[in-house]
């Protein structure tokens, strides 16, 4: 009686690595999402950031398809497209929004101004920053600026607390997602839904040049997508309105994709054909790292420009 050899560890790994990058993309944008949602702002996330992203995952489609890529990339990346498309629809509807909210306070302050009631220059710097929530962001964070001289740079028991449990909250997301991951690709493999691809399908024929143009397009989009973002931190010198669970997944979601890949086979024809997807996962690793780097050194900082509020 025939029986089914035995799948190699390689490529029971290749597989659960990428099933877990699949569920860290599904779920990627999600924090950002609700952190957006939560402040009624997106002054945090750079523009310029989501939309180089947006164009490298066109690329990224038109070249797998291009390519003949496998049905798993090709639907990840239609997905990721809408996906993109949304989080910079909420992040426009919330600048436009806030944009007619300061609009609107500029010209009740202007209204105001022309009043011969000696007490409105007062009520007008004590307004200034009603319900905007950007304008809210800046002065918080310039006005933990201005006192934290004034102030024990111990922080509270309160923040120490509420940092703890944030990170725990993270690292049980991330837990979560691994397992998803895990869990979806014993279902699949029992199920026959995924089967290992043969050694003779790694030697398929060089991709069209097209393709390998749009591959190392979205790549150089990868790549060159996080740069606004950490410049904008950088400025800003402060991280607030980002999600840490957005780059997290991130995180999670190129180191599994790439290792998805090189589990699968390190031929040299092989490696070549997925370079471009190689590179792009596995290079925006060092930038969300250095992301990662913002966020502890500025949540520090701000740590210690609060640290005395009461």
């Amino acid at each position: 009686m025939w029986t089914e050899p035995p799948l190699p560890l390689h490529e029971a790994l290749s597989g659960i690595f990428g099933s877990v990058s699949l569920a860290s993309w599904i779920f990627l944008l999600v924090p950002q999402l609700l952190e957006n949602y939560r402040e009624g702002s997106a002054e945090g996330i750079s523009l310029a950031f989501l939309v180089v992203w947006f164009i490298g995952d066109l690329a990224n489609f038109f070249g797998a398809v291009w390519a003949g890529l496998v049905p798993t990339v090709i639907a990840l990346a239609v997905y990721f497209c809408f996906a993109d498309a949304i989080l910079i629809t909420q992040c426009l509807y919330y600048n436009f929004l806030n944009e007619r909210k300061a609009a609107l306070q500029a010209k009740l302050v202007s209204d105001g101004s022309a009043s011969d009631d000696p007490e409105q220059p007062l009520l007008r710097r004590n307004s200034d920053n009603i319900g905007l929530p950007g304008s809210r962001r800046r002065s918080s964070v310039s006005t933990k600026r201005r006192d934290s001289s004034l102030r024990s740079p111990l922080p509270t028991i309160a923040e120490v607390e509420n940092s703890g449990r944030a990170w725990l909250k993270n690292a049980i997301c991330i837990i979560l997602i691994c397992l998803a991951g895990c869990l979806g690709w014993v279902i699949a493999w029992k199920l026959g839904a995924w089967k290992p691809t043969s050694a003779e399908d790694d030697t398929s024929p060089h991709p069209a040049v097209g393709a390998e143009i749009l591959g190392y397009l979205s790549a150089v989009a990868y790549l060159g997508a996080r740069v606004p973002q950490i410049v904008k931190n950088h400025r800003e010198r402060s991280c607030e309105g980002l999600s840490l669970l957005f780059f997290m997944l991130s995180l999670l979601g190129n180191a599994t994709y790439g290792a998805g890949i090189l589990f699968h086979s390190i031929d040299s024809q092989y490696v070549v054909t997925n370079l471009p997807w190689l590179i792009g996962s596995l290079g925006t690793m060092f930038e969300d790292t250095l992301i990662f780097i913002q966020f502890h050194i500025y949540a520090k900082k701000e740590d210690e420009d609060s640290s005395a509020i009461e």
